[in-house]
């Protein structure tokens, strides 16, 4: 047996926790061309009647995204329900200071519901409170025109504006990075516990049913992170069901080895907040368990944004300008992939999480204004998982060769975790984070009746920086990879270097 070949056990008897459809969420935010000639445009040739276009709209139901977080994000801080409303002739347009453009509000949140109806019976909205520049009442009130079925002044008008329905929203967020300096009405760990706390408290009163998502940390790295989350969760704790996480990486200065170890980062800011969450509860003697929402996550090349901002023209207003619109190369996407399988690695307590966000802006979806919409090389990791990677995670305890990292120091070269379905198929996902050398794999199935290899594909390179683009949109792909095989009980197969692999058994 070689000691460069990684390896691992799998058995239906260990197993981490079942995956929620909800891991599975994206983000639509109203920044950039997310919304506005991104997933909306009435004068596209493949616009519907309702201004959706129905290219993006393919696209986004072929990545299987099921919770869809709106508006926001740093926009919800400045947000104004009442704008989203009503006939789209009569809305206001606004300044929006989070991204510095001009909102109009022809997109709104009755066209957020229909849009969420036809991406299908998957699509679950989870909306974003304004705790920000506003409060309890708003709160209270974008709920009751939302999902009161009628016979009030709020649940009346929604059905005067054209929508009898209620919206049926379970799932809100209470404000978006309140620990930020950046975010408008910023606020001390104390003074939002206390927000959160009293909003939650009078969202239940109008319906027990809603689940609640109270802000984390906006990154491990900021200085209030774990003091922040246990100061909330002190006040909060009995009230909501989930605290959020939000975590971005890219490379730092070119180093390419701790960049595609990123999950490793990750993986410890779960494992701390579920920590912090768990001696919440213990101090509180609470039996109940706090969940994490990890609501914004994905390679975002936040350097070149920050440049860019400090150039930016600050008398100018645009209209759904060309924001964070970065181009995914092979290194993004298996760093992508790696954060996948760190998210089904912890299945047990990460319940939701959303990729931000869905369309342009550091999105798998790109589109041209009146042109085509394609798929950015981290479409297909995601359209994978949420396609194969439902049931069970197996515990996954690899053994593998390592290399040296800058930041995470010695670090496995294997991340890998296993999903069985219902029917006891399972799925293995595993990123070789070597650049250089494929990885041998060995799997040893312990109480599986698996015999056979249905599929191994994988997203690789010769070139890791090639990309998809306008011009040439279908230049990466992944591809099927032979050799690999199923004997005797051992999963045999050669990872190529720098890659993200789906092998499917059964």
């Amino acid at each position: 047996m070689s000691k460069h070949t990684a390896r691992f056990t799998l058995d239906p008897a260990f197993t981490v926790g079942e995956v929620s459809p909800r891991l599975f969420g994206s983000f639509v935010e109203h920044l950039g061309r997310c919304v506005y000639t991104g997933i909306y445009e009435p004068d596209h040739p493949a616009a519907d009647a309702d201004g959706i276009r129905t290219d993006v709209l393919e696209l986004v139901r072929e990545l299987g995204v099921t919770a869809l977080r709106y508006p926001g994000g740093n926009f919800v801080s400045g947000y104004k329900w009442e704008d989203s409303v009503g006939p789209v002739e009569d809305r206001p347009r606004r300044l929006d200071l989070a991204w510095h453009s001009t909102e109009t509000n022809r997109f709104g949140l009755s066209e957020y519901i229909a849009f969420l109806k036809k991406v299908g019976p998957q699509a679950e909205p989870m909306m974003a409170v304004n705790l920000g520049t506003r409060g309890v009442a708003e709160a209270l009130e974008l709920q009751e025109y939302a999902n009161h079925p009628a016979g009030t002044a709020l649940s009346d008008l929604r059905a005067a504006h054209g929508d009898k329905d209620p919206f049926g929203i379970r799932l809100w967020c209470l404000g978006n990075e309140m620990d930020g300096p950046w975010q408008t009405g910023h606020k001390t760990a104390e003074e939002y516990g206390r927000l959160a706390a009293e909003t939650a408290r009078a969202m239940r009163q109008q319906d027990p049913r809603v689940e609640l998502v109270a802000c984390g940390s906006s990154s491990q790295a900021m200085p209030t992170f774990a003091e922040w989350e246990a100061t909330v969760l002190k006040e909060t704790y009995d009230l909501v069901d989930y605290i959020s996480v939000h975590a971005y990486y890219e490379p730092i200065d070119g180093d390419v080895d701790s960049f595609l170890a990123s999950a490793v980062d990750m993986e410890s800011f779960i494992e701390n907040v579920v920590a912090t969450a768990d001696h919440v509860g213990a101090l509180l003697k609470s039996k109940k368990r706090i969940n994490l929402s990890f609501d914004e996550w994905n390679v975002w090349y936040l350097t070149k944004w920050v440049e860019f901002s400090a150039t930016r023209d600050l008398s100018d207003w645009p209209e759904a300008p060309r924001l964070l619109e970065d181009n995914y190369s092979v290194t993004d996407a298996v760093v992508f992939g790696s954060l996948l399988i760190a998210l089904l690695r912890h299945a047990d307590r990460v319940t939701v999480a959303c990729l931000a966000q869905l369309v342009n802006v550091i999105a798998p979806i790109m589109t041209e204004p009146g042109g085509p919409a394609w798929r950015q090389t981290t479409f297909f990791p995601f359209a994978q998982a949420s396609r194969y990677g439902r049931g069970q995670v197996l515990d996954v305890r690899v053994e593998s060769p390592t290399y040296e990292t800058k930041k995470y120091g010695e670090t496995d070269l294997l991340h890998a975790t296993a999903v069985r379905a219902d029917d006891g198929t399972v799925t293995v996902f595993a990123v070789n984070r070597g650049r250089t050398e494929p990885l041998p794999l060995e799997v040893a199935l312990n109480g599986l009746e698996l015999t056979v290899v249905t599929e191994h594909t994988a997203l690789a390179d010769a070139d890791p920086d090639a990309r998809n683009t306008l011009i040439d949109p279908e230049r990466v792909t992944p591809h099927p990879v032979e050799g690999t095989a199923l004997a005797d009980g051992t999963l045999t197969a050669v990872l190529e270097p720098l890659s993200w692999n789906v092998i499917r058994l059964a």
